[in-house]
């Protein structure tokens, strides 16, 4: 952790509250409240006064912050500070329903967030749950946060999300595509774009020397080619031309055992070929905990892997862990990037 008497040495994170018919309310309150965010980083929120409020009395917290009414007010400093948008009210909330209105208010949250970050006033961005459907609500083109950040920002980068557990990262070569199409979006160069990005983004995490598990397509790895080719064809060269180029990998290895071994074996991250090979898997070992990451941006992005569970909402039963992890995990790559910024200098 950061210097706690040094508020300037703590790195600032950019928050934007999430669904307000979910529990990110609550989850955003909780977070404010911890005493380890305080020591560990400047947060700046993104939202309205009154969600927050009612969320903190859901959560059975007290908030202790500096409102502020725009983002040029803001002053991070040695308590949290909360950007009151004023952009919607406890009345015009449906608990448990994806709206306009609550589409309207995380997409703006969201968006002030990723300017602040985009400018260069924030280190890392962070966001409590989303609802996908709300999210297309009030912004048609919203595919996922990945299309809504590059729309943002402009950044024209490889951007790939991660999904994270604290022994385990999981990335992937293919992702929000249709099954049938898996196999022909996958070649060397772009199973090696990818192990390279997990590499990079395992560094900024911390650790000096990922270990990475390459995993296969088919059922048993291929079985030698008898349950597809795709493995000779395609995987094992990219295995190979990884291996060459320095990167520390291996496999490809049959989806059934490969997180085991990774976790067994100490392996940093597995990389699967397709979206629900690793999510399945990563959300069974730690649904509570998982953080959603995404990489290749110029700023850390972190939220956590669960959704707004709307069937939970504001009976103060909301669980803090994944929200804490993707809280901790941006503060540990933002303080990350500082520092490789100063030894720049």
């Amino acid at each position: 952790m950061a210097n706690a008497t040094n508020p300037s040495s703590r790195p600032v994170i950019a928050l934007a509250m999430g669904d307000p018919a979910g529990i990110s309310p609550e989850l955003t309150a909780m977070l404010l409240t911890l005493p380890e965010a305080k020591d560990a980083a400047r947060i700046v929120t993104f939202g309205d006064r009154r969600i927050l409020e009612r969320g903190a009395i859901e959560a059975g917290v007290t908030l202790d912050l500096d409102v502020v009414a725009s983002e040029a007010e803001i002053v991070p400093g040695a308590r949290h500070v909360l950007v009151d948008l004023g952009h919607l009210s406890v009345e015009e909330v449906e608990r448990g329903q994806a709206t306009l209105p609550g589409g309207l208010f995380a997409t703006r949250n969201f968006r002030s967030a990723l300017e602040m970050a985009h400018r260069g006033e924030a280190d890392a961005v962070c966001f409590t749950p989303f609802n996908k459907q709300a999210m297309r609500l009030a912004y048609p083109g919203y595919d996922d946060e990945i299309r809504f950040v590059v729309d943002v920002t402009g950044f024209r980068g490889k951007v790939r999300e991660f999904n994270v557990l604290e022994k385990v990262w999981n990335a992937r070569v293919t992702s929000h595509i249709p099954l049938k199409d898996v196999s022909a979006h996958l070649s060397v160069d772009a199973i090696l774009a990818e192990v390279k990005l997990t590499n990079d983004c395992l560094k900024q995490s911390g650790i000096e020397r990922p270990r990475i598990a390459i995993n296969g397509l088919n059922p048993h790895a291929g079985d030698g080619g008898a349950f597809g080719t795709e493995e000779i064809e395609i995987i094992e060269p990219a295995v190979r031309a990884a291996k060459d180029l320095g990167y520390e990998v291996d496999g490809p290895f049959p989806a059934d055992t490969v997180f085991l071994r990774a976790l067994k074996e100490g392996w940093h991250a597995v990389l699967t070929m397709y979206h629900d090979q690793g999510q399945i898997a990563m959300k069974l070992m730690g649904f509570d905990k998982g953080v959603t990451m995404m990489g290749g941006l110029p700023f850390p992005l972190c939220t956590p892997a669960h959704g707004t569970a709307y069937d939970i909402a504001g009976k103060g039963v909301a669980d803090i862990g994944a929200t804490r992890e993707a809280f901790r995990l941006a503060v540990r790559m933002a303080n990350q990037q500082r520092a490789r910024a100063v030894a720049a200098e």
